[in-house]
């Protein structure tokens, strides 16, 4: 089919080259040309101001080899968008569906000049910064996508290399390599027919022997997680490879298939493209420089990551919003700039309004770890309040935690200032780490190893960054040290991702947001392939 439209396209802008441009004398060609792109430019101002600034002279529909290439060059871009998971049909205006003999007047070729601009610039910003806008799909999608200047792209393709440009539109990430090369081999897989049959059982264990047992063992096999065998029963080797496919899916690697492990082996592979296809759109949405040294949190993956140079030089668990209203972590990026030593818990006055104030009418001096503190910033005594007598719309205190190893922040925070009062810090809930699924907090991000990741940071910038955490944490003080080089943070959220070596990764989607995006892009028009051979 892709290759059919291919065929019409090009026959098309064949006609085009070949046929109209003998029409009329150049003067009257140009002079009626220029007044109908002013017209059809008119009403997208971007567009507009690009024709006015050079002088409406055609970029597309010109007689030369360099609008030819360009023609060329776009209509392979088209023809190969669907290897992005874009939309290609969403480029076929209908002035590329009809015979373009119809083109009759210098003002028809006018209009196309235009339309032929915008359908470049839509798959431009589609291939490069998403097809999507994330805040429409998500509340907890807050991330700011870096969509370039459409008058400066058409302003740049148009005094560049055609191919070269369209080549370098898409991100230039290793991600999003491996993420493409990935999507071929599942379109692959599935035009094989998958993985087989699903496992009919909930759950099997090591010395098992049934049908079942069967099918899990087929199955690992397609998966490429076991060699050919022809065992059957739930021997080590099965163990071993059901291990290594939990490793690759978040899951506790015991190597049996109990009822979660057992779900995630039975996820088609249709269902696994279309988490690839969301994890590119979604690396669209962050084609930007990340940072030579970043953070790099995976909410759906329940970990923590400095990276520098593009490796992982640090990682630790990490705990996330839990999966409630107002408490889902959000996905967004910006800068540390320091970090918090004893840090004071400023309690969101949400918490202090609807979880602490409940409390504090049935019982007065519960939560005696909290300071009340009025406007003046002084410790009230709770023997002067009747807490009967406030509510949410007129509750007059500040909560405050002061510094210590019971305090809800641990020992220190790393702060990158946000509108969304998002930070990373220690916590004194140390067993939820042991825990395969971690969303318990109220937003902000907890983090297993707080003070080695602390010394990481410091490194940078002092000779001894343990004995400086350590200096400053005895004295009990909370003590602000500032990043002499601000580190970016990315929080982001993906249920598929590669490594540099080994399988791709899949996680399960713990808000719900991937579904969603999914289903965006599907009524976008982005769809499964299948591909033969």
């Amino acid at each position: 089919m892709i290759a059919m439209k291919r065929i019409a396209l090009w026959g098309l802008f064949a006609i085009l080259t070949t046929a109209f441009f003998a029409a009329s004398p150049a003067k009257a060609q140009v002079t009626a040309f220029m007044q109908s792109v002013a017209e059809a430019a008119a009403s997208d101002r971007d567009i507009a101001e690009f024709y006015k600034s050079n002088g409406y002279k055609a970029i597309w529909t010109g007689k030369g080899n360099r609008d030819k290439s360009r023609r060329t060059e776009f209509l392979r871009a088209i023809a190969s968008a669907p290897l992005h998971g874009l939309p290609a049909g969403r480029y076929e205006a209908d002035t590329l569906k009809v015979n373009l003999k119809s083109v009759r007047s210098d003002r028809d070729l006018g209009r196309l000049e235009v339309e032929m601009s915008r359908l470049f610039l839509l798959y431009a910003r589609d291939v490069q910064t998403g097809v999507l806008n994330p805040r429409r799909i998500d509340e907890g999608l807050v991330r700011e996508v870096p969509l370039r200047s459409r008058t400066a792209t058409l302003a740049a393709f148009s005094k560049s290399s055609p191919r070269g440009f369209i080549k370098n539109l898409p991100p230039k990430s290793p991600e999003y390599a491996r993420l493409m090369k990935e999507k071929l081999r599942f379109e692959k897989l599935i035009g094989k027919g998958g993985w087989g049959a699903k496992v009919a059982a909930k759950s099997l264990k090591p010395g098992a022997s049934s049908n079942s047992l069967l099918q899990l063992r087929n199955r690992l096999i397609a998966m490429g997680y076991m060699k050919r065998t022809a065992t059957k029963t739930y021997d080590d080797r099965i163990i071993q490879a059901v291990a290594a496919f939990q490793r690759d899916h978040g899951l506790s690697a015991d190597g049996v298939a109990g009822p979660r492990t057992m779900a995630e082996i039975n996820v088609q592979a249709e269902t696994r493209l279309s988490q690839i296809i969301v994890a590119m759109e979604r690396e669209r949405w962050i084609n930007m420089p990340k940072g030579k040294r970043h953070i790099w949190v995976n909410l759906t993956d329940f970990h923590a990551r400095v990276v520098d140079n593009g490796k992982i030089t640090f990682q630790t668990r990490s705990v996330i919003g839990k999966n409630v209203h107002d408490r889902r972590s959000p996905e967004f990026s910006d800068v540390m700039d320091h970090m918090v030593i004893n840090p004071t818990w400023n309690v969101p006055r949400s918490i202090a309004t609807k979880e602490y104030l409940p409390l504090l009418q049935e019982n007065p001096y519960a939560v005696s770890n909290l300071n009340l503190v009025d406007a003046r910033g002084r410790i009230v005594s709770r023997d002067e309040i009747d807490f009967a007598e406030l509510d949410e719309t007129n509750f007059p205190f500040d909560m405050k935690e002061p510094p210590s190893r019971g305090n809800a922040l641990g020992l220190v925070k790393f702060m990158f200032p946000n509108r969304y009062n998002i930070y990373l810090h220690d916590t004194p809930a140390k067993s939820l780490f042991g825990r395969e699924k971690r969303d318990f907090s109220h937003g902000c991000i907890r983090l297993n190893d707080p003070f080695d990741f602390a010394y990481t940071l410091l490194a940078k910038q002092t000779r001894n960054p343990e004995a400086f955490f350590q200096e400053r944490l005895r004295t009990g003080r909370e003590t602000v040290v500032q990043l002499e080089q601000p580190v970016p943070v990315h929080i982001v959220y993906r249920t598929a991702f590669t490594q540099a070596k080994g399988n791709v990764q899949f996680r399960g989607d713990v808000y719900g947001r991937d579904a969603k995006i999914w289903r965006a892009l599907d009524k976008a028009g982005v769809a499964l392939r299948a591909v033969q051979g």
